[in-house]
């Protein structure tokens, strides 16, 4: 059924005249005759009572109902398609690793949902490796996750530098010093992620290069559970500073004078345009704009 036909066919109702259906849509009266008998045709039913007054038949009154919702939806439908299409509409699959899914994302989310009320995410938070592995299969658009060691295929630009800090029980003797190195962990027993963890990979990568063999005390998979354990005297960790910001109660938190380069975090997404959608980009192109300056990392292509 042509939809060209029905909204003549509705204007006509509205005017009870094919001449002022025909001025409104401007059309030829003949036109709007034509779209009427082929409408009429299609249905194998007569709309309209011929002669004078104008009159529905009970088809036409029905058809009259319904014909209004059809127009309204295909409208809708129309306004929605091209709202997908300028990236004002769309669902964006993402994947963060923590601390960012905890602590920077729902504000990111807020100030972004405030411009584009009608873009929905999902956000599945992961490991980075499980974040890299989603991003090559096509499980995520696009994850916000350390620097991966290789993908092909992919790009990768940075976001921010997250900063990490010592912390430790208040009665540590580190806790009293005034600075501290990384000199100062030989022979303390750290809490620590698992190995896969690229903050305890770039803390270990420092550790080596000045010859410490770190001394592991607990492994905890959880990298924000970390100061919990900390809290309850179970040893020391080297943690991101926006997850002890404040540090909790009866510990402290100390920058590392030695290890102020933080891990780089930014935008893992496959490097093919076609594979984005509008409000992918958009939501991108966002990230890049909150986050610029914080970081002087090149974009990477893999």
């Amino acid at each position: 059924m042509d939809l060209r036909t029905i909204k003549t066919f509705q204007t006509v109702v509205k005017h009870k005249s094919f001449q002022r259906a025909a001025e409104e849509l401007n059309y030829a009266q003949s036109t709007v005759t034509t779209h009427i008998k082929n409408l009429e045709a299609e249905l194998g039913i007569t709309l309209i009572k011929r002669g004078k007054p104008f009159q529905l038949t009970e088809a036409g009154k029905l058809l009259s109902e319904k014909g209004e919702f059809l127009l309204k939806s295909f409208d809708h439908l129309q306004k929605t398609l091209k709202e997908c299409i300028d990236g004002e509409r769309g669902l964006v699959r993402i994947g963060v690793m923590e601390p960012t899914a905890s602590h920077r994302l729902p504000a990111w989310l807020s100030a972004f949902r405030d411009k584009q009320p009608n873009i929905l995410f999902t956000i599945q938070i992961h490991s980075n490796q499980m974040l890299v592995d989603m991003v090559e299969r096509g499980d995520i658009d696009a994850a916000i996750c350390a620097t991966p060691e290789t993908m092909a295929g992919a790009s990768f630009e940075p976001l921010f530098s997250e900063e990490v800090v010592l912390l430790s029980p208040a009665s540590h003797p580190l806790a009293k010093r005034s600075v501290v190195y990384l000199r100062d962990l030989a022979d303390e027993p750290l809490l620590v992620t698992s190995a896969a963890c690229p903050f305890r990979r770039n803390l270990e990568k420092r550790l080596v290069e000045l010859g410490i063999q770190p001394l592991y005390k607990t492994e905890i998979s959880n990298m924000l559970a970390l100061k919990y354990y900390v809290h309850a005297s179970l040893g020391i960790a080297v943690v991101p500073k926006i997850a002890v910001t404040p540090p909790p109660a009866g510990t402290v938190a100390q920058p590392i004078a030695d290890f102020r380069d933080g891990l780089t975090v930014g935008i893992l997404r496959m490097f093919t345009s076609e594979a984005s959608h509008p409000a992918t980009e958009k939501w991108i192109r966002f990230l890049l704009d909150q986050c610029a300056g914080r970081c002087s990392t090149d974009l990477h292509i893999f």
